[in-house]
């Protein structure tokens, strides 16, 4: 009796150390989650290049060279872009300020007020007060960003220190670390590459997909802005390829909106270019592209990318756009390749 009970009492004293060691490191690791968010994140996307290189150069000048490449290609022009989008969002929030005032949306107005008076007759909200509440809000906050980013620019440098440090590392001990994650998994193992697979599956068809089709919306409407003379084209590309994220929503509000507001001015020409352009040529351009990437492959219904996109935006910053709907997949992946097994399970004691 007294023996299983110090049996009980080590096993107690046991899992309490374990506990307290892995609560430990997580405190040592929390303020570094971020960097070595987006250090796995480029890990996981650039895993492939770097085996690639890794056959010819061996690991360690392999994960070098990525790492680099990963720097001058993606890590460099987000920083400028960036930084022109902060600037950019703020001209534009007092481009629009400025107009309300000077009545530039004078045809937007006037169907504003009709609409007051022929549909809600009472409590008509003031739109043009409303825009520049909207506008000057918006402007203090991109204002707040940029100069959060400038006054702690030494701790912004050594979290992208750390990304690149720990990036190198991820890429040069990738199959080790993969290694041992396949220990932690309680599955049998085909049944736990399998889950693996079809998680890296849905994780490529509905992450890596939804980003190349945001970037090129982005870049086709934010184009489509700079042909037609509006300001701030860089930012409103920004804007509009963050919303193509966004399954039902997409970068319909911001192109329509400024399409509006250049018929109410008169520029009929520029407008009809802009909804061409944004429009049948941007939704075109998503359906020859996303069945080029997908290629048979299943995806995450609209509503769990929609949900998981915000709610890693919440959860996670701005690391959610992409952590989130990886958290996702992986999690659908999992229970796809578990509820198939329990199926079969099922089938064969029938």
């Amino acid at each position: 009796m007294a023996k299983n009970a110090g049996e009980r009492f080590g096993n107690v004293l046991f899992y309490g150390v374990i506990l307290l060691l892995i609560y430990l490191v997580y405190r040592v690791f929390e303020p570094f989650l971020v960097p070595l968010g987006w250090a796995a994140v480029f890990g996981v996307i650039f895993h492939s290049v770097n085996k690639r290189l890794e056959k010819r150069w061996g690991p360690n000048l392999s994960a070098a060279v990525s790492t680099a490449g990963v720097t001058l290609i993606l890590i460099v022009p987000s920083l400028l872009l960036m930084t022109l989008f902060v600037r950019e969002g703020i001209e534009a929030s007092r481009n629009i300020q400025a107009s309300v005032l000077a009545g530039g949306y004078g045809g937007v107005n006037r169907a504003w007020e009709w609409i007051g008076t022929h549909v809600a007759a009472q409590n008509v909200v003031d739109l043009p007060g409303l825009v520049r509440q909207g506008a000057s809000k918006l402007s203090e906050y991109l204002a707040s960003q940029l100069g959060a980013v400038l006054r702690n620019i030494v701790l912004f440098l050594f979290e992208l220190f750390v990304m690149l440090f720990a990036l190198f590392y991820f890429l040069r001990d990738g199959e080790a670390i993969m290694k041992r994650i396949r220990l932690f998994l309680p599955f049998e193992e085909a049944v736990r590459e399998k889950m693996l697979a079809e998680a890296r599956d849905l994780i490529f068809a509905s992450v890596t997909t939804s980003l190349v089709i945001a970037v090129v919306q982005g870049v086709l409407c934010g184009g489509a802005f700079a042909i037609v003379g509006l300001s701030s084209a860089l930012f409103w590309g920004v804007v509009m390829a963050f919303l193509s994220l966004l399954p039902v929503v997409g970068p319909w509000p911001v192109w329509l909106s400024a399409a509006i507001g250049l018929f109410s001015t008169g520029h009929f020409v520029r407008a009809l270019i802009l909804v061409g352009i944004c429009g049948p040529l941007g939704a075109a351009i998503d359906n020859i592209l996303r069945p080029v990437f997908l290629g048979g492959r299943s995806s995450l219904n609209a509503l769990l990318v929609f949900i998981s996109v915000l709610g890693g935006l919440a959860v996670f910053g701005l690391l959610g756009v992409v952590l989130g709907p990886i958290v996702v997949a992986t999690a659908v992946g999992v229970l796809d390749v578990y509820s198939n097994i329990e199926n079969d399970s099922a089938a064969a004691v029938e």
